[in-house]
């Protein structure tokens, strides 16, 4: 059945099972979405919250149901006329406990000779002995507490494998027989590929058919069982080869499945088309929805009151090539020289110079096949003494395994470097620190927003459009909030300023970052209670320590770490509280249109909408774990009967629009509509197909109603029926009218 609109749940043993799942059906029928999409399902480590820590990818989950469980659910919405997409990650695998992983197990256990050892991408020079280097222990003395416990070595509640034969003796002479090295995690060595830079992830070596095969037989089964219809794929470029990776995935699926890839794309990256895929999973269409209620006007005092704070990218990047991934590069400029076949001592300065002018995750697209010789160019440029070590570096990329790890050590940087850490320091507009992002581009014309779009109906008609998912770093409705404050911007600098002097952060920078956040959550009323409190401190932490300028994870500054929480405590329990209030208060109504109305438009343009657990209506979610919190079903469910919330009001409206059109929505021209009146600007509205009409506001802090009022769109000829409130329009109609009881109208043509 084709997907016309996806719902995602985090599945999790503890509240959200395939049973679980299951008894949501009738709500998500009667909501309007076309495809339940679940969170990973496959074998997880024990008591995972979220799924990506795949420990056996042979076998779905027991904790979530087992495959019964999954069968019944497939059955149950199949029987409802809903289908499934399920989240696959065949990047890496959960290695944080090696006893619940049978192939890590067995690749411990036995080394090179396991028969796994070909699934990790293991650096089997790294040691001198040709042991598996793991950085897992709190420093290297730790070896020294090991010991011998049946068939297994033992260090507190940690074990890991004694080969059959070799535990005999003491616990210093079995561990020096076994095939793996255990080191402290701040040694800078890891003798495998991870995810990025986190060592309970190691990386899985799909580019292998055989492999391939082995972790795919059972989402295989999945397709010849007819029990899915979809698959999102888990960040494709952290694979060997991508592409090849989806041809195959193709293959298995079929040619009908509906498959996205997660695939962060920069603003000017277009994606591949020989990639044979719907499109991705979002990030960009996030990107250029959210651009479109960022007003420009606020970007001068935005940029000036968060100076201190703004971010070399470059800079960051070399770091986090140099110290968080050492390993990687270390390895990848040995696999270089051994390629290129002689040595350069500035060879590792040189990839790190190059891959820092990548503005990209990778680069070995065919669509992108510029982009790194412009890299070069820029960093002979600015430093011709590479010359020869950087000549190493493209002698090298003509062999299959140094390209590759470049790429890899592309990607991962990227993340770590921009995402992950600038993202938690850039203070200017934190709404648009989202995965996918662009902060340095202040927001979204109109002009740039429907070309865009147009191009997407064109060229990628079934990717995915996404407002929220679980790894977005704010929720859809307080970015929105946030995104607010851009069209009061000196009135907020100047709140900041006075709040700061009453109640002062620890540092301003990371103070005006989290007085964003704070303003995204803080509850309209103004009472803000202990789960609130206890949330800001959770996010707080995680923000200052992915910042790395004052703490981090390894090694916690815990002084500064509590004078964050204290300043948060006072600031609540304090005078500025009820300033905050009477802030949020001044900026709530035009939140709430903003996330209406951005709500509409991800729900209408092209492109699968995917609505994320609970987003139907109001929420407050930070990034994750805050994001995977229990949803109240039992509410929307009540407010699914009332229809009196404006933003269920919106979604169940607009999904049921698409599942009765599917053709104007999945195939249907997309054609901007032009207001006419000095409110225009603050008008988005576009045609789909010949049946459907939408139009949404902006900006609406500022709108104002006599402006409404002259402003004007002319709608096609015919009548039209606003889908939202019944209400019939002809002819040019004033857009205060038409925004009388919602931020914006979904009109319907009747069809001949």
């Amino acid at each position: 059945m084709p997907v016309v609109s996806t719902y995602r749940l985090q599945m999790r043993s503890d509240g959200m099972t395939f049973d679980d799942a299951l008894a949501l059906l009738p709500y998500l029928d009667e909501l309007g979405v076309s495809h339940l999409y679940l969170s990973p399902v496959l074998t997880a480590a024990s008591g995972s919250t979220h799924g990506y820590d795949v420990t056996d990818p042979t076998a779905v989950s027991a904790e979530l149901g087992g495959p019964e469980g999954f069968s019944r659910l497939s059955a149950a919405a199949r029987a409802r006329g809903l289908g499934l997409v399920v989240d696959i990650v065949p990047n890496h695998v959960g290695v944080e406990h090696p006893e619940q992983n049978p192939w890590w197990w067995d690749l411990l256990t036995y080394g090179r000779s396991s028969r796994y050892a070909s699934y990790f991408d293991i650096d089997w020079d790294l040691d001198p002995d040709g042991r598996i280097v793991l950085p897992v222990l709190g420093s290297d003395s730790d070896v020294d507490d090991l010991t011998v416990d049946g068939d297994v070595l033992r260090l507190g509640d940690r074990t890991w494998p004694i080969r059959p034969g070799t535990g005999t003796g003491t616990a210093a002479e079995v561990y020096a027989r076994q095939a793996y090295r255990l080191t402290g995690w701040q040694s800078g060595s890891c003798g495998y590929r991870r995810f990025f830079s986190i060592t309970s992830l190691a990386a899985v070596r799909q580019e292998d058919p055989y492999v391939f095969d082995a972790s795919h037989a059972e989402i295989g089964r999945w397709f010849r069982e007819g029990l899915v219809d979809g698959l999102r794929v888990d960040h494709i470029d952290g694979l060997t080869d991508p592409a090849g990776y989806v041809t195959r995935l193709r293959e298995l699926a079929g040619p009908d499945a509906w498959i996205v890839a997660e695939k962060i794309l920069a603003a000017d990256e277009p994606l591949d088309p020989v990639l044979p895929i719907a499109g991705t999973t979002g990030y960009d269409v996030l990107r250029e929805i959210g651009g479109l209620f960022v007003d420009p006007e606020g970007a001068d005092a935005l940029t000036e009151l968060a100076r201190e704070t703004r971010c070399d990218a470059r800079e960051l990047k070399i770091r986090t090539v140099t110290e968080t991934l050492a390993s990687e590069l270390a390895r990848l400029c040995r696999v270089i020289l051994r390629a290129a076949g002689s040595d350069d001592p500035a060879l590792p300065t040189a990839v790190t110079q190059l891959l820092s002018r990548v503005g990209m995750y990778r680069t070995d697209y065919p669509v992108l096949s510029a982009v790194l010789p412009e890299a070069i160019n820029e960093t002979l440029g600015a430093a011709p003494e590479l010359a020869s070590a950087l000549q190493l570096v493209v002698t090298a990329l003509e062999q299959p395994e140094p390209a590759s790890r470049l790429q890899q050590l592309c990607g991962a940087m990227t993340a770590k470097a921009i995402e992950d850490t600038m993202f938690y320091r850039d203070a200017r507009l934190v709404s648009l620190n989202e995965v996918g992002g662009t902060p340095e581009r202040f927001g979204m014309s109109t002009a740039e927003f429907h070309q865009r779009t147009a191009a997407r109906a064109r060229d990628w008609p079934a990717t995915m459009v996404t407002l929220s998912t679980h790894d977005t770093k704010r929720g859809e409705d307080v970015r929105a909030r946030i995104t607010v404050l851009s069209q009061c911007a000196e009135r907020w600098a100047e709140r900041v300023r006075r709040w700061n002097a009453v109640c002062v952060p620890p540092d301003e920078g990371t103070g005006l970052f989290l007085w964003q956040n704070i303003i995204g959550v803080w509850p309209a009323a103004g009472e803000v209670d202990d789960a609130v409190r206890a949330r800001l401190h959770a996010y707080a932490e995680k923000a200052i320590r992915e910042a790395e300028l004052h703490t981090n994870w390894e090694q916690p500054n815990r002084e500064f770490e509590d004078a964050v929480r204290d300043w948060i405590d006072a600031l609540i329990d304090g005078p500025v509280a009820g300033e905050v209030t009477a802030l949020v208060q001044q900026l709530d109504e035009a939140a709430r249109c903003d996330a209406v109305a951005q709500k509409l438009l991800a729900l209408t343009v092209p492109g699968i909408p995917d609505v994320y657990q609970g987003t139907e209506l109001f929420d407050d979610s930070l990034v994750d774990p805050d994001n995977r919190r229990p949803v109240d079903f039992a509410l929307r469910r009540t407010e699914l009967n009332t229809l009196s919330h404006p933003k269920i009001r919106v979604v169940a409206a607009a999904l049921r629009s698409r599942r009765e059109r599917p053709d104007t929505y999945l195939s249907g021209d997309y054609t901007p509509v032009v207001a006419e009146g000095p409110a225009a600007d603050h008008i988005v509205a576009f045609r789909r197909g010949t049946d459907v009409l939408v139009v949404v506001p902006r900006w609406t802090l500022k709108l104002d109603e006599s402006a409404c009022a002259d402003t004007a769109v002319e709608l096609p000829a015919g009548e039209w029926t606003d889908r939202l409130t019944g209400r019939v329009w002809s002819g040019v109609v004033a857009v205060d009218a038409l925004f009388a009881e919602l931020p914006g109208v979904l009109l319907e043509q009747s069809r001949a």
